[in-house]
């Protein structure tokens, strides 16, 4: 069987609609062959007539009234006749060879046929011809005389075909109709389905929240469902990041506070620190575990904050942070998370930086469906042997100045969360270019 609906409900209606047509055609052939069975029929049944009244009471052959009857009686091209008497048969010289009838009935001397009328034989002529026959035995005073007209078989089978071939042009036509309309109401019928499948994966790319429960009866509890699935998923979702936010927030307090009191151990100071970033780390993973497949950034007005907020936190450095955005491109991914990523990136890039940092942002040349922002300092670099090694958590090329390494880490987790990826690279000139690929929303 077709492994699709589709395809098992085409399989079985091609069966059945060969199957009905065969019976049809078989069925209109058997009617046909009768009506000309029938009409043939009643042509020896007439010829019989003609010559029953040929014979007398005695069963003697009155020939002058034979002789006036010849004409009208067939003859020739398999058309065959014979009176069979107690004095002798006369008829048509070439006799077919038929089965035998029923045995002869007794009955009163006056000439009657048999009861049941004339039977129907079948045979073959001396040329090999099939032939159809009817013969009556009528009882006389000297005798049972028998008379039989017969016919080719071919004038049975001649309009029987001539009426077939055009018969089965016709169910060959209405065959390939009724496969067309078949196909048309299976794309009709399961028309449906494609809709509804395309709307659960709106709801899984994030285009959409629930799907359309105005559907066919029959699909109006799978749709109720879905949307009761959605509902669901989403409700889990806003709890575990509200659980996320409540831990956050429970234990910035706590931790600000305990790098109050370390702050003149330098050692201690550095552990809260690093317990601080490996929270914000795990947090961070936690949140993003929970993405939501429907959110949404504007991406040039949540850069501008981003730039803002970096250049007053490094005002003394006097570092120029420039940004560039291409049109007004939507990123699929929640504000919180492009913040949190964007802003790794740009907090990475102005304490390398020497002078400047800059971050442009558009869509991906040649495919809409993704948008990239780079972010590029004119600072050492890293080497490409170790690009591959500095986005793993905790891992820092260089121990100088502030940072525990797991900003490039949160910033690839994040990315690759939403489908996206994370490419560290050369700035020409000297430097580093960080680009990450996200996905974009129309």
């Amino acid at each position: 069987m077709p492994a699709s609906i589709q395809g098992r409900m085409l399989l079985l209606s091609a069966v059945a609609i060969l199957a009905a047509l065969g019976i049809a055609g078989w069925a209109i052939a058997g009617v046909l062959e009768r009506v000309v069975t029938e009409g043939i029929d009643r042509r020896l049944d007439a010829e019989i007539a003609l010559l029953a009244s040929t014979v007398d009471r005695d069963g003697r052959i009155d020939r002058d009234r034979l002789a006036e009857r010849a004409a009208v009686l067939e003859a020739g091209r398999g058309w065959h006749w014979r009176i069979e008497t107690p004095d002798g048969a006369i008829g048509s010289r070439s006799l077919p060879v038929l089965r035998d009838g029923p045995p002869l009935p007794a009955g009163p001397p006056p000439p009657v046929a048999a009861p049941g009328g004339p039977a129907a034989l079948d045979g073959a002529d001396a040329a090999g011809r099939a032939v159809h026959a009817r013969r009556v035995t009528l009882t006389t005073a000297r005798g049972a005389v028998t008379l039989l007209a017969a016919a080719p078989r071919a004038v049975i089978a001649r309009p029987l075909r001539d009426a077939l071939v055009p018969l089965l042009a016709a169910l060959a036509i209405l065959g390939a109709l009724l496969a067309a309309a078949t196909l048309v109401q299976l794309r009709l019928g399961l028309r449906p389905l494609g809709l509804l499948r395309a709307q659960v994966a709106a709801i899984r790319t994030g285009a959409a929240s629930h799907v359309d429960e105005d559907q066919p009866v029959e699909l109006r509890p799978l749709a109720a469902e879905l949307n009761a699935l959605a509902a669901d998923r989403a409700a889990a979702l806003a709890t575990a990041r509200q659980s996320a936010a409540n831990l956050a927030h429970a234990l910035k307090t706590p931790v600000a506070t305990l790098a109050l009191a370390l702050r003149d151990d330098p050692d201690a100071s550095a552990q809260v620190a690093r317990i601080d970033a490996t929270i914000r780390h795990h947090l961070a993973r936690a949140r993003a575990g929970t993405a939501d497949a429907r959110a949404n950034t504007r991406v040039a007005p949540a850069l501008a904050d981003l730039v803002v907020a970096i250049r007053r936190l490094h005002a003394e450095r006097g570092l120029a942070v420039a940004s560039e955005v291409a049109g007004d491109p939507v990123a699929a991914i929640d504000p919180q998370d492009f913040d949190e990523l964007v802003g790794n990136l740009l907090d990475n890039a102005a304490r390398h930086a020497r002078r400047d940092v800059s971050v442009r942002a558009g869509v991906q040349a040649g495919d809409a469906r993704w948008l990239e922002v780079t972010v590029a300092d004119d600072g050492p670099g890293i080497p490409a042997e170790e690009r591959a090694r500095v986005t793993q958590p905790g891992v820092r090329l260089d121990e100088r100045g502030e940072g525990h390494g797991f900003g490039l880490a949160i910033v690839r987790e994040l990315a690759a969360l939403h489908g996206g990826r994370l490419t560290l690279g050369e700035r020409p000139g000297g430097g580093l270019s960080a680009t990450v690929c996200l996905p974009a929303r129309h």
